[in-house]
């Protein structure tokens, strides 16, 4: 795999037609690293980029176990109150299943498993369809590249898709390009940037300042992880803006009709937003068991160091 057959590559993908860049892991893009939205745990050994199922995994029992849970215990506390006991079980009974039911349907389901990124090996691993594919950091080829797309009702929107040159396991002619991450209402400066910060913490990582300098302290990696949207975050940061609003307003006069209702329906969906973050967050866990031996001992701190490709090579295979 070279940089040479990605542009190859992306000549027939793109015809010369829109905004493009090759990439590489030592090719600095003059953009300051950005994480985006799309990484999902960051740790000294790994980093992974969420996979595209992650934002529908756990709304189901969010809105049935969240919403549903609530207004079913509702009606349960009215018929008590009202002295109708075979009513209320029957009502906590209904809470309980639209909790339980979907949660259990969507935890056994199989979540996609992430994009790794691998420092102690230095390479990147993807699987699909229980096939692994995979590639070293060293020498990787990938690209940004810019596109439109057009609707009957949003008109002509800007997209940009990042991606890496990978193939699979034991058979390196089977070659596929992987997207790392969404591309919608990206431009191409920003998955620049985003190639920034994975270069920052595959070459001088895992903590990295705003140049992509290395750095013992993890503050500014924090502070780009923390813009991902998590659910179970959304009443503490409406409440936060809030209170920001109130100190820059004095005390005074701060509180407006937009800011009530915000805060209102926050507080009535956060019950949605935690159980859809701790099913998601337990089918994840359950997910990472799919990997393969291979690819989980070098995913400990005190695991091999080897790459597959050079396990490929030891085999004689061409790569």
């Amino acid at each position: 795999m070279s940089l040479d057959t990605l542009r190859t590559l992306l000549a027939d993908k793109l015809n010369g037609q829109n905004p493009s860049a090759v990439l590489g892991a030592d090719k600095p893009t003059s953009q300051q690293p950005m994480a985006l939205f799309d990484i999902e745990e960051q740790t000294e050994q790994f980093l992974a980029i969420q996979p595209g199922d992650a934002s529908s995994k756990g709304l189901l029992t969010g809105v049935l176990g969240g919403v549903g849970f609530v207004f079913a215990l509702l009606a349960a506390k009215s018929f008590y109150s009202g002295g109708y006991d075979e009513s209320v079980l029957f009502d906590a009974s209904i809470a309980v299943a639209l909790f339980f039911i979907p949660f259990l349907w969507e935890v056994w389901r199989p979540l996609s498993l992430p994009i790794l990124f691998n420092r102690r090996t230095r390479e990147v691993y993807f699987q699909q369809d229980n096939e692994l594919f995979h590639t070293p950091w060293d020498g990787i080829a990938a690209a940004a590249y810019e596109f439109h797309m057009m609707g009957p009702y949003t008109g002509g929107t800007r997209n940009a898709a990042l991606e890496v040159l990978i193939h699979r396991l034991g058979q390196p002619e089977q070659r596929m390009l992987l997207s790392l991450g969404l591309p919608m209402g990206k431009s191409v400066e920003m998955q620049q940037g985003f190639w920034e910060y994975l270069r920052a913490y595959m070459n001088n990582g895992p903590w990295f300042d705003e140049q992509g300098n290395h750095s013992e302290s993890d503050e500014f990696v924090k502070s780009q992880l923390a813009v991902r949207y998590r659910p179970s975050k959304v009443l503490r940061n409406t409440w936060d803006r809030i209170l920001e609003k109130r100190q820059a307003a004095g005390g005074k006069n701060y509180l407006d009709l937009s800011d009530a209702v915000m805060l209102l329906g926050t507080v009535v969906l956060h019950p949605m937003g935690v159980i859809q973050e701790f099913t998601y967050n337990v089918a994840k866990r359950r997910s990472r068991k799919q990997w393969p031996e291979l690819v989980e001992e070098r995913l400990r701190p005190d695991g091999p160091t080897t790459r597959l490709i050079d396990l490929e090579r030891e085999r004689g295979l061409d790569v």
